[in-house]
């Protein structure tokens, strides 16, 4: 091994470490989105059924204690009734979402979120970063009350008739 060749050897080991480690950022990213989205869902599922089921009992309790069991009035209970329109959103949520997904990436020629990102960069404008600093909003500005303002206000005016005066 020459001394010429030992660099190359370090900078490609090192380059397979960055993207080694790239790789597992992505992964990170990628598995925390998922949970982070599946929590959103799963709350935004949850509160809508849950709100859907008592808006049904305020608005007619009677139908409601009719539908719990099935009966001659009613031929099917309301559980399986609601499960069953469920089951069918749910299927038709999932094949609207992927049906979307994979005509976007289709119409966009995108294979992965990386490539994605690098096209939407392309489309829109690029959101630059402020310059200032996090310390750049006066915060007791912001939160006082319209007295407070107005007190603000004479004091500016007072302090500003003061400095003109010779």
């Amino acid at each position: 091994m020459t001394e010429g060749e030992h660099p190359e050897n370090c900078e490609t080991a090192k380059t397979r470490q960055t993207i080694a480690s790239n790789r597992d950022e992505d992964r990170t990213q990628i598995v925390t989105g998922v949970v982070f989205l599946s929590t959103v869902a799963s709350a935004g599922l949850i509160a809508g059924f849950g709100s859907t089921l008592a808006l049904a009992k305020k608005k007619s309790p009677d139908w409601f204690n009719k539908g719990v069991s099935a009966s001659v009035v009613v031929p099917e209970s309301g559980s399986s009734l609601a499960l069953r329109a469920l089951g069918w959103g749910s299927l038709w949520a999932w094949c609207g979402v992927g049906l979307i997904t994979v005509t976007v990436c289709k119409v966009l020629n995108v294979h992965s979120f990386s490539d994605f990102r690098q096209k939407m960069q392309t489309f829109f404008p690029v959101i630059p970063k402020s310059s200032s600093g996090p310390d750049s909003v006066d915060w007791d500005s912001l939160f006082s009350t319209p007295t407070d303002a107005k007190a603000s206000c004479a004091n500016t005016a007072n302090s500003a008739n003061t400095t003109a005066k010779p």
